[in-house]
């Protein structure tokens, strides 16, 4: 290995949304803003992602970023299946 700590990529974990802060959590925050009324074109979901994006509460990205660990041990405990079901909210 030549960086000493270094998780090689033959031991990255699939690309899952379990495993990813911003599909497990934050978008899921920012959806309920973004579709809360009626969305009449392109241009307004941008505005709207991107406002409910800014007013974001570090609070929920800094919770979900702490959940990642806990959500990997599931993972390798199930041996990559499904564990969402396994997790305490």
């Amino acid at each position: 290995m030549e960086t000493p700590g270094f998780i090689p990529p033959m031991l990255w974990p699939q690309n899952s949304p379990d495993l990813n802060p911003i599909d497990y959590k934050v978008w899921s925050v920012m959806q309920k803003k973004v579709y809360k009324k009626r969305i009449k074109d392109i241009d307004e979901l941008r505005v709207r992602i991107l406002t409910a994006w800014d007013k974001m509460d570090q609070h929920i990205v800094d919770k979900a970023v702490r959940q990642w660990r806990t959500r990997l041990r599931a993972c390798l405990k199930a041996k990559g299946g499904h564990f969402e079901h396994t997790l305490r909210q």
